[in-house]
C-alpha cells in the first residue's frame, strides 16, 4: 500500500466541514468463548449502536494484512501516513509528546528508570513503578551532575512514572543504535552498539551518558540506572495543513499520542487526565479546528491486563460520553482503533479494527458496533491509510478528479 498522496487540485481548501477522529486505543477485540462475542459486541453501548444505525461501518488494517501494528504506526496510518514509509521511531514521539521541539538530526531515545543489583544485573526493568514525584526527584539529580560531551547537548525530561526522554543535539548523530534493555531480569543490561558505521559517534554519547547516570545514581535503592530503546533520529514529515488542509487539534492523556500528533502537526491545548476531561478539553478547543483527535487509552490498557470485562467496561465509558461529541455538530465522526489488543490476547493482534463512520453521507447497514456488524459494512475491509481520504469526502472537502 502506497502513502495517501491526493492531488493537491482535489483539495478542496475553502470548505470548512469538521471532522472528529475517536480513537478507543486497541478497540478491536476476539470473541469470548463462553458467548461468542467480542468485548465490543459484549459492551452495553446504546448511544454508538444508535449511531451505527445511520453510519458506514467497515474494517481497517493499519499496516498490512497479518501485520501486527504498534501503536505510532497505527495512528501514523490513521492519520493518512503510510507507516512502511514514515518509520518514526518512539523516542522521537516520547520527545514531542512532552513538549520538546525536535530538530532535523536529534537523537531521541525511551529510557526506563531501572533496578541494578550489586553486580550489574537488572533487577526490575521498572524501578518498581515509581511515583512520578519520586522519579522526578532522580532525573533532577542525573542533570544536575551529568558532564555535558564537547561539542553535543544531553538533555533529560521525565514523562511518566519510570518512563523518561533522552535527547541528544548536535552534527552528525544517527539512529542505527540496538537497544540497552536485555527484557529480562537477572542479566546485564545490553551495551549500546551501532549497527551501521554512521551510527558510533551516537553509540559513544549513548553509552557515556549511561554510565555516567550509573555512577550518579549508585547510591539510590531502587532507582539507579536507566535502560535505553526505541532511538530515533529527528526528520520532519509533512503536515495535516500541508497534505490535507487539514488545521488539526489533539486530546490525549498520554506524551506518546500527542508526540505522533505534533509530528503532523496538530495542536496539543493541554493534557486531560481523564476520558471525561478529553471530551471537555474537545468541547472547548475542537470546533475551531477542522480536525479533531481524541485518544482514548484504557481500552488498550484492560486488553493488555487479559481483563476482558475491564475493556468492555472502558468502552462502556466511551459510549457514555459520545452524546456530549455530537452535540458539537461535526459534520464526520468516525470511531475506530489503532489496533485490536484483545484480551484474550494480552497483546497488540493483526485483527482488522472496527470503523463507524457518521456523516450526512453515510450508507447504513446495521444497528450495531462491533466487529461481525462491521465486516459486514459499506466500506468493507480497507487499508488503514484510505481512512482519511473517506473522511476528506464526506466532509465535502475534496473535489472531482479529472474531466
Amino acid at each position: 500500500m502506497s502513502d495517501l498522496i491526493l492531488p493537491d487540485a482535489q483539495i478542496h481548501h475553502g470548505h470548512t466541514a469538521r471532522i472528529v477522529l475517536v480513537v478507543m486505543d486497541g478497540l478491536g477485540g476476539l470473541p469470548l468463548p463462553a458467548t461468542g462475542l467480542t468485548e465490543l459486541e459484549t459492551a452495553e453501548t446504546p448511544n454508538l449502536d444508535a449511531l451505527a444505525e445511520r453510519s458506514s461501518l467497515g474494517v481497517l488494517d493499519p499496516v498490512a494484512r497479518g501485520i501486527t501494528p504498534g501503536s505510532g504506526p497505527g495512528h501514523l496510518s490513521l492519520f493518512g501516513y503510510d507507516p512502511t514509509r514514515y518509520v518514526i521511531g518512539r523516542g522521537a514521539l516520547s520527545a514531542l509528546g512532552v513538549g520538546i521541539d525536535l530538530q532535523p538530526g536529534d537523537l531521541a531515545a525511551r529510557l526506563n528508570l531501572a533496578t541494578f543489583d550489586a553486580d550489574g544485573r537488572v533487577a526490575d526493568r521498572r524501578a518498581g513503578r515509581p511515583s512520578d514525584d519520586e522519579a522526578r526527584r532522580v532525573v533532577d539529580r542525573v542533570i544536575a551532575g551529568l558532564r555535558q560531551p564537547e561539542g553535543h547537548e544531553v538533555r533529560l525530561v521525565h514523562e511518566k512514572e519510570h518512563r523518561v526522554v533522552l535527547l541528544i543535539r548536535g552534527e552528525g548523530l544517527r539512529a542505527e543504535l540496538t537497544d540497552t534493555d536485555p527484557l529480562e531480569t537477572g542479566v546485564p543490561d545490553v551495551p549500546c552498539e551501532a549497527t551501521d558505521p554512521g551510527s558510533e559517534l551516537s553509540a559513544s554519547l549513548v553509552r557515556d551518558f549511561l554510565a555516567q547516570a550509573r555512577e550518579i545514581l549508585a547510591d539510590e535503592p531502587k532507582l539507579n540506572g536507566f535502560l535505553a530503546r526505541g532511538f530515533a533520529a529527528f526528520e520532519r514529515i509533512p503536515t495535516l495543513e500541508e497534505r490535507f488542509g487539514l488545521d488539526g487539534v489533539a486530546l490525549a492523556k498520554y506524551p506518546m499520542y500527542r508526540g505522533v500528533a505534533r509530528l503532523v502537526g496538530m495542536e496539543v491545548p493541554g493534557v486531560p487526565g481523564s476520558a471525561e476531561e478529553t471530551v471537555a478539553m474537545y468541547e472547548e478547543h475542537g470546533p475551531a479546528h477542522g480536525f479533531s483527535f481524541l485518544h482514548f487509552k484504557d481500552t488498550d490498557t484492560r486488553g493488555h491486563d487479559g481483563d476482558f470485562h475491564g475493556k468492555v467496561a472502558a468502552i462502556e465509558e466511551v459510549d457514555a460520553l459520545v452524546p456530549r461529541i455530537l452535540a458539537t455538530e461535526p459534520d464526520v465522526l468516525i470511531v475506530t482503533g489503532d489496533h485490536s489488543t484483545p484480551a484474550t490476547y494480552k497483546e497488540h493482534s493483526w485483527h482488522a479494527v472496527p470503523v463507524l463512520l457518521a456523516s450526512r453521507w453515510s450508507r447504513p447497514t446495521d444497528a450495531a458496533f462491533g466487529e461481525s456488524s462491521c465486516r459486514l459494512g459499506d466500506l468493507g475491509r480497507f487499508h488503514g491509510t484510505e481512512l482519511m481520504s473517506l473522511a476528506l469526502a464526506h466532509a465535502g472537502r475534496l473535489i472531482k478528479f479529472g474531466a
